[in-house]
């Protein structure tokens, strides 16, 4: 049985049993985020579609996704479109369509492309923070509530004004979705700008400190709850391994991002997992662990050789989905399937 099915079961039976007291307001609360004991599986996906021949091909991959009997949840990393594309509203409505017709819920991160590089003449020359508006608008009307036809309850940040930052629990695994966009975390400087403009240095500054915020706090609720592992999801790639000759001027704003999940990682101890877009090249690696050039590069005094690292597949060549499935017991806390589009 689907976990979903397993939580509208118990939801509706908590219904039952809070209407002969009279709680039926407190439902809300009461929910559980956890699916139960056994395995837990979801697919993985990001910088898609990109282009007109994977719009036409969208719809088969959700199909895909919908037929895999093991998938239970699914997890965009962002990049809706590719960065020469215009963002306009008929798009998002489009691919909202599609999203809306994911049968597991559906958790969805902003990608740089599809706000934060919109100022590009070849993007329509938007304003990247109503561009952010109207993706806010789109993909999170309901605060707390996943994408998908069986949407459930997450954690949000929406008090803060940062809807899609959300949280939540399954099969003892902590999972937070964080909002951290390619483009130096949307620190590179719009059309006819030399430097960021105010406006754009303060919503950097406003959504890196509720990411920090939110990583405290997955780290914190893993800690409490003795969960296995923490699973990290964002669409930027703070460890491009496709960059020869990274330059630390055009990562600079992900330094105290990584800084923080490299010190909540070593703390916690246990298994930690990054999953990222952003680069297109399926990889998977260690970019924490003690000897990596990244930690000279984010000036890490940290290392945290317990998190591990992967790239998931996208742009035009994309050509599979991951399928990650949690085991309940046993050494090893994730595993990683590419399965190819059919």
């Amino acid at each position: 049985m689907k976990w979903w099915r397993q939580v509208a079961f118990g939801a509706a039976l908590m219904v039952m049993l809070t209407v002969g007291v009279g709680a039926g307001p407190a439902l809300a609360q009461e929910q559980p985020d956890e699916p139960g004991e056994g395995a837990f599986t979801f697919a993985v996906i990001g910088d898609i579609p990109y282009g007109d021949a994977q719009v036409a091909r969208f719809p088969a991959v959700v199909d895909q996704i919908n037929a895999d009997p093991a998938v239970q949840l699914v997890d965009h990393l962002g990049d809706i479109k590719s960065g020469s594309s215009v963002c306009s509203d008929a798009y998002f409505a489009m691919v909202r369509t599609q999203f809306d017709r994911f049968v597991d819920p559906l958790v969805y991160t902003p990608g740089d492309n599809e706000w934060t590089d919109c100022h590009r003449p070849n993007n329509g020359g938007f304003s990247p923070l109503e561009r952010l508006d109207a993706v806010r608008q789109v993909f999170f009307p309901s605060p707390g509530r996943t994408l998908g036809q069986h949407a459930v309850q997450v954690v949000t940040q929406a008090e803060r004004g940062f809807v899609e930052n959300v949280s939540y629990s399954r099969a003892g695994i902590g999972f937070a979705a964080l909002h951290v966009v390619g483009s130096n975390n949307g620190l590179v400087p719009w059309t006819g700008n030399s430097a960021p403009t105010p406006e754009q240095q303060a919503e950097v500054a406003a959504r890196t400190a509720a990411t920090l915020a939110l990583i405290d706090q997955t780290f914190a609720k893993a800690e409490k709850d003795k969960q296995r592992a923490v699973v990290l999801l964002t669409q930027a790639d703070m460890f491009d391994v496709t960059v020869p000759d990274p330059q630390f001027a055009d990562y600079s704003a992900f330094q105290p991002i990584v800084r923080e999940i490299a010190a909540k990682a070593a703390a916690f101890g246990g298994p930690v997992y990054l999953f990222n877009g952003d680069s297109h090249v399926y990889n998977a690696d260690a970019p924490l662990a003690p000897g990596s050039r990244w930690l000279s590069f984010y000036d890490v005094q940290t290392p945290a050789g317990n998190l591990d690292r992967i790239t998931v597949d996208g742009s035009t060549e994309v050509d599979e989905y991951l399928r990650v499935t949690v085991h309940p017991q046993g050494p090893q806390v994730l595993n990683i399937v590419q399965v190819p589009f059919t």
